[in-house]
């Protein structure tokens, strides 16, 4: 898409944070109106506007693994359902631009004027992570090795018509969940995300019309196109590679290769993963959407702070993912642990490459694991079956100016750690300790940050699932800093640790404790 020659900066913008401020609300109101912990306590959610073709404008300060890959779920959308005024489509399949099951993606139309005929002019969408799909463990984040096993795959189907959901592709859908009015609760809370946006984009038209507020969008993208180009221009020309591990991924305990070259020349960036491991049995399988996404990430982070980050971004960015690879597998390869894990571990190989090329910019390794909890079974005080996700932070790496940050959720996450009242009044379970993992962060000039430490008392049975890393490998310090302290795990009768990526029924009176992984260190010391 070529943008007109002409824009007054001062406008653009505007027009910037206008936009935005659209994808913000409808965030809001995603929170506010969802019925499970997971979204509306821990806000894994995230929320954006695009254009006619698909491609992304702004989007909300949510979750970058979302945003980066939500692009292909709205062009897949686009292929196979031509949506009319009051139609809204909904997708999970990490095959045709979805992440992992869980994350269940709603696409809407918008029209302006309303002539027969014509072609939406934007679409909204978001995209929300539901705390059970089905498949073969509560939560959806099984130790699976095959997608089959890891709940029902939506291809790209109409489920709101004439302004409501279609009856039948709801009854399917709940039909092959563990909680389905909690399930009901959290696809209706993503409708009305939708509408709210509507309403917002439909006032925008209203009062500075069709045209201003489409040229507005067209060269939001380009200017954006801009800034990353010059953003790489700024990186000395070369090429500049590393190569970084995941534990294992679940099934064979061997570790997962991720290699990453970046070459850099004249304001592009070629970024190859050729080298990393082959497509594996176990779960940590990456579809392209999430290589994408952490690409993108990893260099939006050298933009500019308050720049637009949009579908124009990826314009001076060339991406070899091969095909079979744990970085663009294919079916029927399990993909849970892709969306969480190994796009953690693809941008710490980033990071990695680029820190060769701008030494006193980047950060040493974080946490580099988003420790996911899923917990499901039958609560005793309803009688009816429960199923709860949540991730764990750790600790920040240390920046070459400043210590890294305690306990936070970093890169591909921006979620927040649930709140031990909204936890234990979900589940039937209580939060024995819940403190930072002091002294986890690596040692140097600047220390890493600590991890944290969250222990789980059972108060009725329960099937557990674990899917984490960073517990044989530690986050790697920078210029001399010190590695952060890996991860441990364990089970109240257990002989000696469990592995970061486990599946076990639980005891009442069991207690399960949680270390996650401190951030590594930079710099020598002093």
């Amino acid at each position: 898409m070529n943008a007109p020659a002409a824009y007054d900066p001062a406008r653009l913008e505007i027009f910037h944070n206008l936009f935005a401020s659209i994808a913000e609300e409808m965030g809001a109101a995603l929170q506010r109106s969802a019925y499970s912990p997971n979204i509306k306590e821990r806000r894994d959610f995230s929320c954006a506007l695009f254009d006619a073709e698909g491609r992304l404008i702004a989007q909300g300060d949510h979750m970058p693994v979302h945003l980066g890959s939500m692009p292909a779920s709205v062009r897949a959308v686009l292929a196979d359902l031509p949506l009319a005024p009051g139609e809204m489509g909904l997708l999970n399949d990490p095959f045709r631009g979805g992440t992992h099951l869980p994350d269940l993606t709603l696409v809407h139309p918008f029209y302006v004027g309303g002539k027969e005929g014509d072609p939406p002019a934007f679409y909204l969408a978001n995209r929300a992570h539901h705390s059970d799909v089905g498949g073969m463990s509560p939560g959806s984040m099984p130790l699976a090795t095959e997608i089959f096993q890891e709940g029902l795959r939506l291809p790209p189907v109409k489920f709101l018509k004439g302004g409501e959901p279609d009856p039948d592709i709801t009854r399917l859908i709940l039909a092959n969940v563990r909680t389905p009015q909690e399930r009901l609760g959290d696809l209706m809370a993503q409708v009305a995300a939708n509408r709210v946006g509507e309403r917002r984009l439909l006032a925008l038209i209203e009062r500075h019309g069709p045209a201003e507020v489409t040229n507005y969008a067209r060269q939001l993208v380009a200017y954006a196109a801009r800034l990353m180009a010059e953003t790489i221009a700024g990186i000395p020309d070369g090429e500049y590679a590393f190569a970084d591990h995941l534990d294992d991924d679940g099934i064979t305990g061997e570790p997962v290769r991720i290699a990453a070259k970046v070459g850099i020349r004249s304001g592009r960036a070629v970024v190859d993963f050729t080298g990393s491991s082959p497509q594996v049995a176990g779960p940590v399988n990456a579809v392209e959407a999430i290589t994408r996404s952490a690409v993108l990430y990893v260099f939006r982070c050298l933009l500019p702070e308050g720049s637009p980050a949009n579908d124009g971004c990826y314009e001076p960015l060339e991406i070899i993912a091969p095909e079979g690879s744990v970085v663009n597998a294919r079916p029927p390869a399990s993909v849970a642990g892709g969306n969480v894990e190994t796009s953690q571990r693809i941008v710490d190989a980033l990071f990695g490459a680029l820190a060769q090329a701008l030494p006193g910019r980047i950060p040493a390794a974080s946490s580099g694991t988003m420790n996911n909890l899923t917990i499901g079974g039958i609560d005793p005080r309803t009688g009816s079956p429960y199923a709860y996700y949540e991730t764990i932070a750790g600790g920040m790496g240390a920046r070459p100016d400043a210590d890294g940050l305690s306990g936070v959720h970093t890169h591909m996450t921006n979620s927040l750690n649930t709140p031990v009242e909204a936890l234990e009044r979900a589940m039937p379970l209580l939060v024995r300790r819940y403190t930072l993992r002091r002294g986890s962060g690596g040692g140097g000039r600047h220390r890493g940050g600590d991890g944290i430490v969250r222990e789980y008392h059972f108060l009725a049975p329960a099937e557990v699932t674990l899917l984490a890393d960073r517990r044989a490998t530690a986050p790697w310090g920078l210029a001399g800093g010190g590695a952060g302290a890996p991860g441990a795990d364990r089970l109240t009768g257990s002989s000696s640790a469990l592995p970061g990526k486990f599946r076990r029924r639980v005891a009442a009176g069991d207690t399960l404790t949680i270390e996650t992984p401190g951030g590594g260190g930079w710099g020598r010391k002093r």
